[in-house]
């Protein structure tokens, strides 16, 4: 079952450079914006509550649709453009098995332990 849902994030993850390219931002951008939510790690440095928090919103996909859908609402390409990659980020981690956080850890995920197989 893993193996499914990571290949469905990578469909997602492709899904997003898809709608990356109905843009008109040059390629670059995807690749400079692509690990802007992993800042949501400072937030570790004040504590696993804070840096949670940061991390989740940073990395949840219905954030990062709603930013989406205001881009398409204000008709704002630069909306658009983060919703996009932090959608397409959020893919690509969890993909990788990086999931939302739980408070206690780093990586105690909504997907399981980060390692434990």
């Amino acid at each position: 079952m893993k193996r499914i849902l990571k290949i469905e994030e990578l469909a997602i993850l492709g899904f997003s450079i898809f709608l990356f390219n109905q843009l008109s931002f040059d390629w670059w951008w995807y690749l400079v914006l692509f690990f802007l939510p992993d800042l949501g790690f400072i937030g570790y440095a004040i504590n696993t509550k804070v840096g949670a928090f940061l991390y989740n919103i940073l990395h949840h996909k219905g954030v990062a649709i709603s930013v989406y859908f205001i881009g398409v609402y204000l008709n704002d390409e630069y909306f658009k453009l983060i919703g996009i990659v932090f959608f397409g980020h959020a893919a690509f981690d969890r993909a990788l098995g990086y999931g939302l956080k739980y408070t206690d850890s780093f990586s105690n995920t909504h997907l399981g332990k980060i390692g434990k197989k």
